[in-house]
């Protein structure tokens, strides 16, 4: 999926200029990195909220049209308000097609409802890690890695060593081997699911 996100730039800047933006329904926000100075921008603040709402933006590399000129930058951070649908401040860096990013992306948990452990031993379905640190290049980066379910039983595990990783993505380094996702039975062990059944 390709996003793309109209800007201005921004040429006043501190708290009260920034309360006007947002009273005019825009978002001040900046754009760093590569070897250019950062640059303030601000944007439509519904537009913009609009898209941080689609998971994929979140891991996509985004076209940023400041001024009519566009560059490539991944989204890194943004403030939101506590509890309205406000977005406040956001940031971007630019991308550099030579250098490997440095990014989270979200794993999608598939054929969960076919898995052994949970058809036919009435397991559930463990999500310990939702995303997952890797570094590419701009060109491979993936709005999300796939993790298949299908083959787990009660008691089985995938761990982030066994996460299919599409072409020219590498995971982060771990110092351990963390259980991404499991399927245990209700009473959180096999044991449990095996009393059930012997139950019933």
């Amino acid at each position: 999926m390709s996003f793309e996100l109209i800007a201005q730039a921004r040429t006043l800047q501190g708290t009260s200029a920034s309360r006007r933006l947002r009273r005019a329904s825009k978002v001040p926000g900046i754009v760093y990195g590569g070897n250019i100075a950062a640059q303030a921008i601000e944007v439509d603040h519904n537009d913009l909220l609009l898209k941080l709402k689609k998971e994929a933006f979140h891991s996509s590399i985004i076209s940023l049209v400041v001024d009519g000129k566009k560059e490539a930058v991944l989204l890194r951070d943004y403030q939101v308000h506590a509890y309205k649908p406000l977005v406040h401040h956001i940031d971007f860096q630019r991308v550099d097609a030579e250098h490997e990013l440095h990014i989270k992306v979200p794993l999608h948990f598939i054929n969960e409802e076919v898995a052994p452990g949970v058809k036919l031993n009435g397991g559930l379905v463990n999500h310990v890690i939702t995303e997952v640190d890797v570094h590419c290049l701009a060109k491979d980066l993936p709005e999300f890695v796939e993790v298949d379910l299908s083959a787990l039983k009660i008691g089985d595990s995938i761990h982030l060593s066994q996460l299919n990783l599409p072409a020219g993505v590498k995971l982060v380094a771990h110092a351990t081997d963390d259980v991404v996702v499991g399927v245990v039975g209700k009473g959180g062990s096999s044991e449990a699911a095996e009393g059930e059944a012997a139950a019933e």
